[in-house]
């Protein structure tokens, strides 16, 4: 009779062992599903960012005198609009859980405030443009780093994955955003042809803070140096040909450009990131059980 009840023991023993390591790999496979589709989410998002900023810099020369920009800025819009469509299963899926980083009222309301940007552009000075466009900006890096720390986080499981997510989400889009202003606000610098005090004020500022979060960046993951040859590019460029004794010294086109460069040179740093951090669950999903997302 004992060896039936062994038997029994034994049998739900290994029955709970095999549930355990099934339960192990469904949740190593649904994490690595759950990173992938936050990621996507992300770069969603990121490339809103990047479109924002550029509608942002093409109406500074636009407003500022230069036409030419009329056209750039009626592609880039509807560039933006396609996106919105492939923001929303995000914000359907976000708004019915508790804590959400983006809600389909939240993203309504934003597309609205957008609409009514458009709508009224003409009748905005340079800087009432830069200021409605950098609002807009700052809520999608706001539903970000929000992404970042809530879904990205929890899904890496040492101190630097956590800083190489901070990176991606919160750090080098920081960077992108005050590059983009410096591009904005130098496109109607340039396209104008001398730089008032406030101007000048303003530029020194988002100089100063980019070359602080880049090296805050660097900091936290691996530096890029393309990236950060860019962006020193920039930087010099406004240092001595736009905000130098010689007064303004380069065209708006050329501006344009080379902080154009500088912006997706960031951007695609953030890219290098995301396929890391993209790997890393991959990497968890085939791993052992308890396994760390390894980002080596």
């Amino acid at each position: 009779m004992d060896w039936v009840i062994y038997s029994l023991l034994g049998a739900a023993v290994l029955i709970a062992l095999l549930t355990l390591v099934q339960h192990h790999r469904h949740s190593r496979r649904d994490a690595g599903q759950s990173l992938e589709l936050n990621l996507d989410a992300c770069r969603t998002l990121l490339a809103l960012t990047a479109h924002f900023q550029q509608h942002r810099g093409m109406s500074s020369a636009w407003l500022a005198g230069d036409k030419g920009f009329g056209s750039k800025l009626e592609n880039k819009s509807r560039e933006i609009e396609g996106l919105f469509l492939a923001l929303r299963p995000l914000a359907d899926s976000e708004s019915g859980k508790p804590h959400s980083c983006l809600t389909a009222n939240e993203l309504s309301l934003f597309r609205h405030r957008w609409g009514g940007l458009r709508e009224r552009l003409g009748q905005l000075s340079v800087e009432q443009s830069i200021v409605e466009h950098s609002q807009l900006i700052e809520q999608l890096l706001r539903w970000l780093a929000a992404l970042g720390e809530a879904r990205l986080e929890p899904l890496v499981a040492g101190r630097g994955e956590r800083n190489l997510v901070r990176n991606y989400a919160i750090r080098l889009p920081a960077l992108t955003e005050c590059l983009g202003q410096a591009r904005a606000v130098g496109l109607s610098v340039t396209t104008r042809g001398h730089c008032s005090a406030v101007a000048r004020v303003r530029l020194l500022f988002l100089i100063a803070r980019a070359e602080s979060i880049l090296k805050q960046a660097g900091e936290g993951g691996a530096m890029n140096r393309q990236a950060e040859h860019a962006v020193q590019h920039m930087v010099r460029l406004l240092r001595q040909r736009v905000l130098g004794a010689g007064g303004v010294a380069v065209g708006a086109q050329e501006y344009f450009d080379d902080a154009t460069r500088a912006v997706d040179a960031v951007f695609a740093w953030i890219a290098d990131n995301g396929r890391v951090l993209s790997d890393a669950g991959i990497g968890a999903s085939v791993g052992r059980p308890g396994g760390s997302y390894a980002l080596s």
